[in-house]
């Protein structure tokens, strides 16, 4: 009997391929790089289930370009780029991993909210440029005790983001649809607050949302307008929340003091309006910007765990299990 067939999207550990093999037929990405659509359909034409990332894309030509696919097992949180409706359509699983990315996503949004404010990258320029002759009265930043953060959407990663701020000595606002419990809030030291007056009230602002036609442009240049004149703005939920656009004029006019990312628009596949490329504006900002390259999951034992999620919810639906972490219900 012929083993179901696994396609491996991209590069994963060696120990994720090895729980896979014991069950399944394995078809690897041997290199770091994202497959081109068709190449990715090419392996996909007789697979039975797919270990997906971010920069996947599944709409409904991909799922009736794969006849035999029962489950995408996603190893990511945000599952946007993928079709819900579609693949509930075609009767396949989608599975994401809920909460392995949520404190790793957490930390560095604290890390860029201390590069961005205490001019971290703009230091290590000066350092290595061989012209430190020792301290001087230079690079004065912005610290983070006794400032106020407003944390938009309260999700799992926003409340892992308050419990270290406030750490920090920061007063801490919040918006969302449905507030916290007051134990909640008073254990996190939270205020809940409406969308304008939190903007109107921070000096660093984070929003935790997922992306959806609701959110994205969110922050467009009306709210960057509303939000406190040179205040913060640090994003680690999806590029598209941000109008990328708006935040070079903002940070050119003095509204915002800086921005920090970890997300980008040209990362948003499922957009067709999408960017293709980050600003050219915002990159060459090097004062007043700091950017990693959507590192927020990039932990090495939190990758080999979310992958292990992933390979076992896949094992889980192809033995005909409902599987762990799954978004649609099939079952019926």
């Amino acid at each position: 009997m012929n083993k179901p067939k696994v396609v491996l999207t991209h590069w994963v550990h060696p120990e994720t391929i090895e729980l896979l093999r014991q069950k399944t037929e394995v078809i690897v990405n041997p290199g770091k790089g994202t497959l081109s659509r068709e190449a990715l359909l090419e392996k996909m034409k007789d697979a039975d289930a797919m270990m997906a990332f971010m920069p996947d894309c599944v709409d409904e030509a991909f799922l009736q370009a794969c006849p035999r696919l029962k489950v995408i097992g996603a190893a990511l949180k945000g599952y946007d780029n993928f079709d819900v409706a579609a693949c509930t359509r075609h009767k396949v699983w989608l599975t994401i991993a809920p909460d392995l990315l949520t404190v790793p996503t957490a930390e560095l949004a604290v890390g860029l909210m201390l590069a961005i404010t205490r001019n971290m990258l703009e230091g290590d320029r000066h350092i290595r440029s061989g012209q430190f002759a020792g301290w001087r009265p230079e690079l004065y930043g912005t610290g983070l005790f006794g400032r106020t953060a407003g944390i938009v959407g309260m999700g799992r990663v926003g409340r892992a983001v308050a419990e270290r701020l406030k750490g920090f000595g920061m007063n801490l606002l919040y918006t969302d649809q449905v507030a916290l419990s007051a134990d909640e809030e008073n254990r996190l030291g939270l205020q809940h607050t409406d969308f304008h007056t939190l903007l109107k009230d921070s000096d660093m602002v984070i929003p935790l949302l997922p992306l959806t036609a609701e959110t994205c442009h969110l922050f467009d240049g009306q709210v960057l307008s509303e939000m406190k004149r040179g205040a913060y703005l640090v994003n680690v939920c999806r590029g598209s929340v941000v109008d990328e656009m708006a935040v070079v004029e903002a940070l050119d006019n003095g509204q915002l003091a800086g921005y920090a990312a970890d997300v980008f628009e040209m990362e948003d596949w499922i957009r067709a309006s999408r960017r293709r490329h980050i600003p050219e504006k915002l990159l060459a900002n090097t004062a007043q910007t700091f950017f990693t390259p959507h590192l927020g999951s990039a932990v090495r034992d939190v990758r080999m765990a979310i992958e292990r999620y992933c390979a076992n919810s896949i094992l889980q639906a192809l033995a005909g299990e409902i599987p762990d972490g799954h978004v649609n219900d099939i079952a019926g």
